[in-house]
């Protein structure tokens, strides 16, 4: 129960400020003091390979408030959580940066790099990121970086949770193509109690620039509609994440309370042949 309880009291505490934050855009986008900050995004076992299907464009409706240029909106700021790896936190044994690591830019996380010989086991996902610029119509972004981590199976964070400290699997660095896509294979992530499923990610202007935190322009989370995670929990493997899911909602998760429409992955497939799931990342470029 510890290794949860840590994930929960990070959360909790990092809540107030992410509320506060955007309260603070909302008063400024009806005060018209600056141009129009929204206050969410746009659109929105044991395998180790899966054929994938096509990959589903329905969305949830809206709960939160939004303001669009264009047809999309900037992504929500969210928090980084307490394990982002990306050199602004230690774990135990000194400053934690995935970013530094020799082979980080790939597109299959699933497996540990640089020494490390790890492999996360889990339902298949393939997921993928369209980054566009939401202050010019929706642009595709084409030469940016997206850092992406989550935990695994079990709600367990690489070169942080006990156990695989020695481990930097879930975690990776893609430079977005020319239609603004990065696409990873990695496996669908656990439920630790506390949490909804989700996933991180960090998006940085170049690849040159994604070797620390303090280049990022922005930080984010993604989640995924909650039959598909029911789905895959009632599967080997996820029992842990069954239980904690039970006991959770997006309506009182501390970070998609507010709204998670589009922070929602459209997901298609099955946990026999593995998962494909998309989301549109509008940020101000």
């Amino acid at each position: 129960m510890e290794k949860y309880d840590h994930h929960l009291i990070h959360d909790l505490e990092t809540l107030f400020k992410a509320n506060t934050d955007r309260r603070r855009s909302l008063r400024w986008l009806l005060a018209g003091a600056v141009a129009p900050l929204p206050l969410a995004g746009c659109g929105g076992g044991g395998g180790s390979s899966a054929s994938f299907g096509s990959i589903s464009t329905t969305t949830a409706s809206s709960s939160s408030i939004t303001s669009s240029v264009g047809s999309c909106s900037v992504i929500p700021e969210e928090t980084a959580g307490p394990y982002p790896g990306d050199g602004s936190n230690y774990n135990s044994n000194g400053v934690a940066n995935a970013l530094g690591l020799s082979g980080i830019v790939r597109s299959d996380i699933r497996a540990s790099i640089a020494g490390a010989s790890g492999v996360a086991a889990g339902i298949p996902l393939s997921l993928t990121l369209q980054l566009v610029n939401a202050a010019g119509s929706c642009a595709n972004l084409a030469g940016y970086a997206i850092y992406l981590w989550h935990c695994t199976r079990d709600g367990l964070y690489s070169l942080y949770s006990t156990g695989i400290t020695g481990e930097n699997y879930l975690r990776g660095v893609q430079e977005t193509d020319s239609d603004g896509k990065v696409t990873f294979l990695t496996i669908f992530p656990g439920c630790y109690l506390g949490r909804v499923p989700h996933i991180h990610f960090e998006i940085y202007p170049s690849l040159a620039k994604a070797t620390a935190y303090g280049n990022k322009l922005k930080t984010s989370q993604l989640t995924f509609p909650t039959a598909t995670c029911q789905e895959v929990y009632a599967t080997s493997g996820y029992s842990s994440s069954a239980s904690n899911l039970s006991a959770i909602s997006l309506a009182t998760d501390n970070v998609f309370s507010d709204g998670y429409s589009l922070q929602m992955a459209s997901i298609s497939g099955s946990v026999t042949n593995g998962y494909s799931a998309s989301l549109t990342v509008g940020i101000f470029a």
